[in-house]
């Protein structure tokens, strides 16, 4: 069966699932993790992603997180990639970790945001790895601890889903309490599950293609949600497309925003780092990478620097994000 695109865009919230190879452990103590939560972390603060709720089990992971402007398959190859690297250092292993790469589901906000948080907060009392609802308020591997304050996790949004239980964080953490716990007879819900593994790069304007009709925009695998929420995510393809479908050929990009900081473009390969040409490789970065979408290793040897310098120069350029859109679209 051929692969589907991976549904992705600016603002979306998608269920991701990440399991072990051969359902294998891919956590094996509290070092392990520790390192997966402090990597998920640092894409928080970078507003790479929202992160609403996650659950780390032995041989698989659950996170429920909204997309910023750069795109999921971005941020969790930087997630899974340097994980599993460290993993294998760690335990002195070789080979793959995970089975395929993730599954992703879109998922429709206002119907399945509080079910969602519910079903992977409960995942660890499931599956046998804590006993009870007490000790689960108090477990560090999910971010329940965080919602009902136990376990501080400055990075995580609880807010988003607190203040739909209550106007005060006291009564939103009593009534999100008693909401979990109205989950537990529940047990495993296929209807959260999402469909089947989806590994290709292809875009938001896979959507477009989403076969007509009431049932088949229900049976769609990448999509957690009505048929009028698939419509609608239609709609958006077709009437506002995402910054990331733009183009515009690199050597027109580096010649326009060379020009804009005064430089010439040789200057961005004699390594020099005068602060108009790393004001320049931050703007290249930062539109090829973070909003047209592309790959930064290809960058690099144009722009003078490491592969790793061109994420890095991207972030960066982020913080003048104002400048560098006008430029690309003048």
């Amino acid at each position: 069966m051929p692969r589907q695109a991976r549904l992705d865009a600016p603002q979306t919230l998608h269920h991701v699932m990440v399991r072990g190879l051969e359902r294998r452990a891919i956590f094996r103590d509290d070092a392990d993790r520790g390192d997966f939560v402090e990597r998920l972390a640092a894409l928080a603060e970078r507003g790479a992603l929202t992160v609403l709720a996650w659950a780390c089990l032995p041989n698989h992971a659950h996170l429920l997180v909204r997309t910023g402007t750069r795109p999921l398959a971005r941020s969790m190859r930087s997630l899974l990639t340097g994980y599993a690297g460290a993993f294998n250092r760690r335990h002195k292993r070789v080979g793959h970790l995970f089975q395929n790469r993730y599954k992703s589901v879109v998922v429709e906000e206002d119907r399945y945001l509080l079910e969602l948080v519910r079903y992977l907060h409960l995942n660890p009392l499931r599956a046998g790895v804590v006993p009870d609802l007490r000790l689960l308020a108090r477990y560090p591997w999910t971010g329940h601890s965080a919602l009902l304050g136990t376990v501080a996790r400055p990075w995580q949004d609880t807010r988003t889903i607190l203040q739909q239980f209550g106007p005060t964080f006291p009564r939103a953490r009593r009534a999100y309490r008693a909401f979990v716990a109205a989950g537990i007879p529940q047990g495993r819900r296929s209807d959260l599950q999402g469909g089947g593994l989806v590994r290709s790069l292809g875009g938001w304007a896979a959507v477009a293609a989403l076969r007509r009709g009431r049932e088949a925009y229900q049976g769609d695998e990448r999509v957690l949600g009505s048929s009028e929420f698939v419509e609608r995510l239609r709609q958006t393809v077709e009437d506002r497309p995402r910054p990331g479908t733009r183009t515009l050929p690199l050597d027109r990009l580096v010649a326009r925003v060379c020009r804009r900081v005064g430089i010439a473009v040789a200057q961005l390969q004699a390594g020099s780092r005068r602060g108009a040409v790393t004001r320049a490789r931050d703007g290249i970065a930062y539109l090829w990478v973070e909003v047209l979408g592309h790959p930064g290793r290809p960058l690099a040897p144009i722009l003078g620097v490491r592969p790793q310098a061109v994420y890095q120069a991207a972030r960066r350029g982020r913080d003048a994000r104002a400048e560098w859109d006008r430029l690309l679209e003048s």
